[in-house]
């Protein structure tokens, strides 16, 4: 084998094993890329009635959405499924940053309005924050979303005693610029000088143009939820 023959070989053999170390790098790198997108993310619980107090102030009147405490703060957020090139799992993001009131007159919401500040949601990962808020809710053109009470509600079924009731939701949501019609079931509980209500909301998220670039990794399930729970005080 002349020398000009040897060299080419050896270029050849160095050449694949470079290629073969690029591959083993970049399979090694995936489950940390993974990472950077994969988890549960922060979830809005629901209503939590444990160690709730007797309703201390009248229904009626005017609230205004407050922080809350440890058990009930309000959140507000989204939860749906992912698919992923290593798995599927479920996706929520929230923001304690929720505005709102509402009137109750002879025990009946008459008027209510939330509105959440989209630019504070936040999942468990920093990326897919940033994919969240650029890429799907587009937060610097639609910053906010809002519910606004079209139906009154009939809270007289609603305890006094510290136990959680039920009641109809139905309003207008609005997100990315988009208002649907929208109707759910949510638990209220009166406790102490607080009413709180909480619930998940179905929705189907292409109806608000809530859409997912082709080029994104994970394919989000149209379906999902929209999780709320808000602690009012007498305004």
């Amino acid at each position: 084998m002349t020398v000009k023959k040897k060299n080419k070989s050896r270029k050849l053999v160095v050449s694949l094993f470079a290629v073969a170390i690029v591959l083993l790098t970049l399979v090694a790198m995936v489950p940390l890329v993974i990472s950077l997108v994969v988890g549960s993310g922060v979830k809005t619980d629901g209503v939590n009635a444990d160690k709730a107090e007797p309703a201390s102030v009248d229904l009626n009147g005017r609230w205004k959405v407050v922080q809350g405490d440890a058990r009930n703060f309000t959140s507000a957020g989204f939860t749906f499924d992912e698919i992923l090139p290593a798995e599927q799992t479920t996706t929520s993001g929230s923001t304690n940053v929720v505005s709102g009131q509402a009137t109750v007159s002879q025990e009946v919401l008459e008027e209510a309005s939330v509105t959440v500040d989209m630019t504070t949601l936040t999942t468990d990962k920093q990326v897919r924050d940033q994919n969240m808020k650029s890429k799907l809710f587009k937060v610097d053109e639609y910053p906010e979303a809002t519910f606004i009470l079209t139906e009154p509600a009939d809270l007289s079924a609603v305890p006094a005693d510290g136990m959680v009731g039920k009641v109809t939701l139905t309003g207008d949501l609005t997100i990315k610029g988009h208002s649907e019609r929208v109707s759910s079931n949510f638990d209220v509980l009166r406790d102490g000088d607080n009413l709180i209500i909480g619930g998940n909301l179905g929705i189907n998220r292409t109806d608000f143009g809530v859409l997912t670039p082709d080029f994104l990794a994970a394919k989000v399930s149209e379906f999902g939820e929209i999780n709320v729970r808000l602690t009012m005080n007498k305004a």
